[in-house]
């Protein structure tokens, strides 16, 4: 595969869940390639998390084909898979006491052998990774200690370790505060920056990720409302209309931000 060409590819995917009376996606594409920071927003139940699964393989959609890395996403092996893409979910049960680099320690399952024998190659790529989420000072701390955005951290640092190309996360920000939810934007960023990792985030925050994303894709009920650079995306139009609310955009380092508007009071 050439440098330019797509890490990961839906085109025009539709799917329906088992007896559904409609279809959860219909006619969509995503294109994910090296070096880019890809944003999929929209309201709740607009199709962000099955377009994810249909991408990665998890689901076959009925029309349309999802690639991964030139190949079919079907035909990656789980274990294949984890060597090309991380994947940080939107939940996670931590059913098992751990300590923080044991817990990075399991991104690293792909790459040993059949007896599973950590080598030095493994643990230097568990280090880098705690060290690239500013996470090396937890190494040694119970995960049950940690705070939601030290957690997350860490989780980011265990798709790290994998040594993924296309880094994906979805709605990674989901209870964090303001301050928490920033620094993992920041983290994001500089990770597509500095390391050329490829992102793609599923996130309820449109104006983060306005000012994070090189790209975004809107959607709503299951098909694409817009995509493209988010400035040409995130207009107030097409916002009040996916998101059915009055809004105004205005911009912030030459990127659009949303203010939501409060309705208009009835007259007595």
């Amino acid at each position: 595969m050439s440098d330019s060409a797509a890490l990961l590819s839906a085109q025009r995917v539709t799917y329906r869940y088992p007896g559904a009376s409609s279809d959860a996606l219909r006619d969509v594409s995503l294109e994910i390639r090296p070096g880019a920071f890809h944003a999929v927003l929209g309201p709740n139940g607009s199709g962000k998390t099955t377009l994810l699964r249909v991408a990665l393989g998890l689901v076959a959609p009925s029309e349309g084909i999802a690639d991964i890395a030139g190949r079919p996403a079907p035909a990656w092996s789980r274990r294949e898979l984890a060597q090309v893409v991380g994947v940080v979910a939107q939940r996670e049960d931590n059913l098992f006491p751990q300590r923080v680099r044991e817990t990075v320690s399991l991104g690293r399952y792909s790459h040993l052998s059949l007896w599973g024998a950590e080598q030095p190659a493994d643990r230097a790529a568990v280090t880098q990774a705690l060290e690239r989420c500013d996470a090396l000072s937890l190494e040694g701390r119970w995960i049950w200690t940690l705070s939601g955005g030290e957690y997350q951290r860490v989780r980011l640092a265990r798709a790290l370790a994998q040594e993924p190309r296309l880094l994906v996360l979805d709605e990674p920000t989901a209870s964090l505060d303001v301050r928490h939810e920033m620094q993992l934007f920041e983290l994001v960023r500089a990770l597509v920056d500095r390391h050329g990792l490829s992102v793609l985030m599923i996130t309820h925050h449109v104006n983060l990720a306005a000012r994070f994303a090189d790209r975004a894709l809107l959607l709503a009920d299951g098909r694409t409302a817009a995509e493209g650079a988010p400035g040409s995306v995130l207009t107030r139009e097409m916002v009040e209309r996916v998101f059915a609310w009055p809004v105004a955009i205005e911009p912030f380092d030459g990127r659009p931000q949303m203010i939501p508007l409060r309705q208009p009071k009835e007259s007595a």
